[in-house]
C-alpha cells in the first residue's frame, strides 16, 4: 500500500489514559438501559473527564464567533481543493491512498462501528426543547440523522445494513479506545442541560465535511462496498444548506445576549475539541496491518479448531492439531503450508489448495470462516496479484433500495400505538422522546415514534 499523501488534517489526537475496558463499559452503560439518574451521572462524569483532556488540545476555531461563517466556508473550500487534487492523482493512474484492499476497508468499517452506530446521539438532549425556536437547527439535524423516521434514511439503520452485508455483525472485540467517540456522543446527549455550549461546539466540529469522508466513499465504491452511508453525509453536511450551516446558525441563535458571551464561546470551542479525542478515521486506516490481522484472526479461532482435524496430513512433521495445540505457532504453520505448496502467495487464491478448502461448493471447511475472515485470508494470499487483477475489474454501480415498511405486528409498535391513543398531544410528546434515543430510534417502534414526533411538533407549533 502506498503511504497516505500528506494532507491538511487536525493535530495529533490525544488519548485519555483509562483502565482497560473502561470506555466500552461507559459506552454500553449509556447505550443500554433506561434513561435514569444513574445514566445521567455517568454521562456527566465522563464528559467532565474528556473535557479535561480536551483542554490540552490547540484551538482551531476563530477567536470570535462572528468569524465562524467565513471560517466554515474556507474549510469547505479547502477540502474541495484537496479532494480535487486526490481525484487528479487517481485519474493519472495513482493507486488508492486509503484502502489497500477490500479486507482493509472492512477492517475500517468494523473499527468505526461503535461511533457510527450512535450517529447523532450528542443531540438527543435537545428534544426536550422542541418548542423553543432557537433549537430548530440542532433539532432538525438530529431528526435528519434519524432519517425523519424512515428506515432507508436512518443513519444507524443504513450502517447496520452495511455491516450485515459484509458479515461484520458478529465482529471480534474492538479496541477499547475505539468506543471513545461514541461514548462522548452518548454522554453529551444525556448531559446536554449542563453542557449545552459543549454540545453546540461538538456539533459544530462533527458536522464539518472532512476530506476522509470523500476519499472513503470513492474507494469503497471501487472495492464493491456500497458507499451510501458516506455519500449521504457528504451531501447532508454541506456548508451551504446542510448540517454544517445549521451548526453555525444554532450557535448564533443560542449565544447569550446579556450574560458572559466570552465564557460561553470558550466552552463552545472546548466542546469542538472533543472531536479530536481518540483515534480518528485516518489513524484507524493507517493502523491496518494485514499480516497481523490474519494472525490475530487465526489465533482467535485456534482454540475451536485444535481438536477438529484428522492426523493423516502433516506439515514439517507436525499434524494440524499439533500446530493448533498452543498459541504462537500459527506464523510457522502458515509458512509450512507455503513451503508445501498449499498456499501460493501473490497468485490467484484459487491456485491455493488451502483457499479451496474454505471457499466454494463442497469446500471441506465451508462455514468455518466469516465473510470478513475469508476476505482477510483472500487478500493475504493474493498479495501483489490482487492489485493487478483489480485493473481489469469493472466498477460496480449501486442503486437505491426500496423503503422497508414498519412491521405492524411488532410488539413494541403495537404497545406504543396503544399508549398514544389515550394521550393528549403533550403527553404523547413525553412518551415519544425516549423512543428517539440512540438505543431505540433505529428499531421499528423508534422509527414510528420519530415520524409521530415530527407530526406533532408541526401540528402543535
Amino acid at each position: 500500500m502506498t503511504a497516505l499523501t500528506p494532507l491538511q488534517s487536525r493535530p495529533a489526537t490525544l488519548h485519555p489514559v483509562r483502565d482497560a475496558g473502561q470506555v466500552r463499559q461507559c459506552y454500553e452503560r449509556l447505550l443500554q438501559g433506561p434513561d435514569d439518574a444513574d445514566k445521567h451521572a455517568v454521562a456527566q462524569a465522563f464528559i467532565q473527564s474528556c473535557l479535561e483532556q480536551a483542554r490540552a488540545l490547540p484551538q482551531e476555531t476563530p477567536d470570535e464567533p462572528q468569524a465562524l461563517q467565513a471560517w466554515v466556508e474556507a474549510h469547505s473550500a479547502g477540502v474541495a481543493r484537496q479532494y480535487a487534487d486526490y481525484l487528479e492523482r487517481r485519474k493519472s493512474g495513482g493507486p488508492r491512498e486509503y484502502f489497500s484492499g477490500k479486507a482493509h476497508a472492512l477492517y475500517f468499517l468494523q473499527a468505526v462501528a461503535p461511533t457510527k452506530l450512535v450517529d447523532g446521539a450528542w443531540l438527543y438532549g435537545v428534544l426536550k426543547h422542541w418548542q423553543d425556536h432557537r433549537f430548530d437547527g440542532l433539532l432538525c439535524t438530529y431528526l435528519e440523522e434519524l432519517g425523519d423516521g424512515h428506515p432507508a434514511q436512518n443513519h444507524v439503520v443504513i450502517y447496520r445494513k452495511l455491516l450485515a452485508e459484509h458479515g461484520l455483525v458478529d465482529a471480534p472485540d474492538i479496541d477499547d479506545e475505539r468506543y471513545l467517540q461514541g461514548a462522548v456522543q452518548l454522554a453529551l446527549g444525556y448531559a446536554s442541560d449542563e453542557y449545552l455550549p459543549e454540545v453546540i461546539g461538538y456539533n459544530l466540529g462533527y458536522e464539518q465535511l472532512p476530506l476522509h469522508l470523500l476519499i472513503s466513499a470513492y474507494e469503497l465504491s471501487e472495492l464493491d462496498i456500497d458507499p451510501y452511508y458516506f455519500t449521504l453525509h457528504v451531501t447532508i453536511d454541506n456548508a451551504s444548506t446542510g448540517h454544517a450551516q445549521k451548526a453555525v446558525q444554532a450557535l448564533m441563535q443560542l449565544m447569550p445576549m446579556a450574560a458572559d458571551r466570552e465564557a460561553f464561546w470558550q466552552r463552545v470551542t472546548l466542546g469542538y475539541r472533543l472531536n479530536d479525542l481518540g483515534q480518528g478515521s485516518r489513524a484507524i486506516i493507517e493502523s491496518f496491518d494485514l499480516d497481523r490481522e490474519v494472525l490475530d484472526m487465526l489465533e482467535r479461532k485456534r482454540p475451536f479448531g485444535q481438536h477438529m482435524h484428522s492426523d493423516y496430513c502433516k506439515f514439517e512433521g507436525k499434524t494440524v492439531n499439533q500446530w493448533l495445540a498452543a498459541p504462537g505457532q500459527l506464523e510457522g504453520f502458515l509458512e509450512a503450508m507455503q513451503n508445501k505448496g498449499w498456499i501460493k502467495r501473490h497468485q490467484d487464491p484459487q491456485d491455493s489448495r488451502f483457499w479451496m478448502l474454505i471457499e466454494g461448493a463442497g469446500a471441506a471447511m465451508f462455514g468455518v470462516f466469516s465473510p470478513y475472515e475469508k476476505q482477510l485470508l483472500h487478500d493475504w494470499i493474493a498479495g501483489d496479484w490482487l492489485h493487478k487483477s483489480e485493473r481489469n475489474r469493472p466498477r460496480r454501480s449501486f442503486g437505491t433500495t426500496s423503503e422497508p415498511q414498519t412491521p405492524v405486528d411488532d410488539p413494541d409498535v403495537q404497545s406504543l400505538q396503544q399508549t398514544l391513543r389515550s394521550q393528549s398531544a403533550d403527553e404523547q410528546m413525553r412518551t415519544l422522546m425516549p423512543w428517539l434515543s440512540a438505543r431505540c430510534h433505529s428499531h421499528p417502534a423508534g422509527l414510528l415514534a420519530t415520524r409521530r414526533f415530527i407530526e406533532l411538533k408541526s401540528a402543535i407549533r
